[in-house]
């Protein structure tokens, strides 16, 4: 059997997944930032898969954060891919709460 992570932190991933998909449809919906909001859907909806797709060939007794970090040492565009992907997400909730207060 593989290892995997907690549940507490899949519980907190996909919440985060869940509410940055929920903020990015609403400021498209009120069109603002457009492109970054669409860039933002297509991270959420792309990134999940990736992982799940190249984690399915880890080897046992690895989690999947161990081999996401074992794959970006090899140079792994997947990992890249995935990285970048998560660092988009973390700007993206910075640009929302600065332009989204800022027109309230």
């Amino acid at each position: 059997m593989w290892e995997t992570l907690p549940n507490w932190f899949w519980i907190i991933y996909y919440l985060f997944l869940l509410t940055t998909l929920g903020t990015a449809i609403y400021s498209l919906a009120k069109n603002r930032n457009k492109i970054l909001s669409i860039l933002a859907i297509v991270f959420i909806i792309f990134i999940p898969i990736v992982s799940i797709v190249n984690s399915i060939d880890r080897a046992e007794g690895m989690d999947e954060f161990e081999y996401l970090v074992s794959q970006l040492q090899q140079g792994a565009n997947w990992s890249i891919f995935t990285i970048i992907g998560y660092l988009y997400l973390l700007v993206w909730w910075g640009i929302f709460k600065v332009r989204g207060f800022r027109k309230i």
